[in-house]
């Protein structure tokens, strides 16, 4: 019997590491798929945008602002709450630490950087992701599920051009005008604080953020937030679309998608800061 266990011990090994390297294996080769299909999503959402109209597939002006409000303009209660906070954060983080050598006043230039070029468009992009970017992959499911995604192609309405292309310009518009607004809502929150800490007036402050801040500053947080955008749209649709089950699907679709862009949003953070700093 002791013979036959220690005989079956390296095949069960052999077993367990091929079924490791199988999974494995599905794993990548799934990851390329997905990747695959939101760059074809990328491609179809540009084509029908330079020659929808040619085709008789125009992209509806309505459906892209009714999609610029979902997005933007009913973020912008928990944004500016958020950003506000984000603003007070610094402040009181930057304070507390500069005293240690003296130099308080020097807040004014870690708030300006920080929140112009990391913090406004990493926060807009989570935001965004956890509001937009399930409630999209959420209706894409539902409506896989229920085959109205395939009566579109039966009416000969392109679904990408119906259900991505709003979508994707929605998002190029507003996830940087929220980033905008973000930036400016925390450098006012950390101008205040500033004021009433160390007796700085507000008007100097903002004097002192322009004097600062350059013009590549402002470029840099819109170029990320611009990536962004994309990132969130086109994950939010490839998990939508390849749903499996019912309701129980859509969840842990939602879900996925979800963690798949704050991933997305962090790694891509790194590299953009890590070339533009290799400059």
């Amino acid at each position: 019997m002791a013979e036959r266990v220690a005989a079956a011990g390296p095949e069960r090994v052999l077993a367990d590491g091929r079924a490791w390297l199988e999974r494995l294996g599905r794993s990548v080769v799934g990851g390329l798929e997905e990747l695959g299909l939101a760059g074809w999503l990328l491609a179809q959402s540009v084509f029908f945008l330079g020659a929808g109209r040619a085709r008789r597939q125009p992209v509806r002006l309505a459906a892209i602002v009714a999609e610029m409000k979902q997005i933007g303009i009913a973020a912008l209660p928990i944004s500016t709450l958020l950003s506000a906070t984000i603003g007070l954060m610094l402040a009181l983080q930057g304070i507390d630490t500069l005293e240690t050598f003296g130099a308080q006043a020097q807040v004014v230039i870690g708030v300006a950087f920080s929140v112009t070029r990391e913090f406004a468009p990493l926060i807009t992009g989570i935001l965004v992701a956890g509001r937009s970017g399930s409630s999209l992959a959420a209706r894409i499911a539902t409506m896989t599920i229920n085959q109205e995604v395939d009566a579109l192609r039966v009416m000969g309405v392109d679904p990408v051009r119906f259900l991505v292309v709003p979508s994707l310009v929605a998002a190029l518009v507003m996830v940087p005008a929220l980033t905008l607004w973000s930036a400016l809502v925390a450098q006012l929150a950390a101008g205040l604080w500033v004021q009433s800490a160390l007796g700085i007036d507000l008007s100097v402050y903002v004097q002192q953020t322009f004097e600062i801040l350059a013009v590549s500053d402002l470029l840099h947080g819109l170029g990320k937030s611009v990536i962004f955008a994309v990132s969130i749209v086109l994950i939010a649709v490839v998990n939508g679309s390849s749903v499996r089950g019912g309701a129980e699907g859509v969840g842990r679709r939602t879900t996925r998608t979800v963690v798949h862009c704050i991933s997305a949003i962090l790694i891509t953070d790194m590299l953009f800061v890590w070339v533009a700093t290799r400059g």
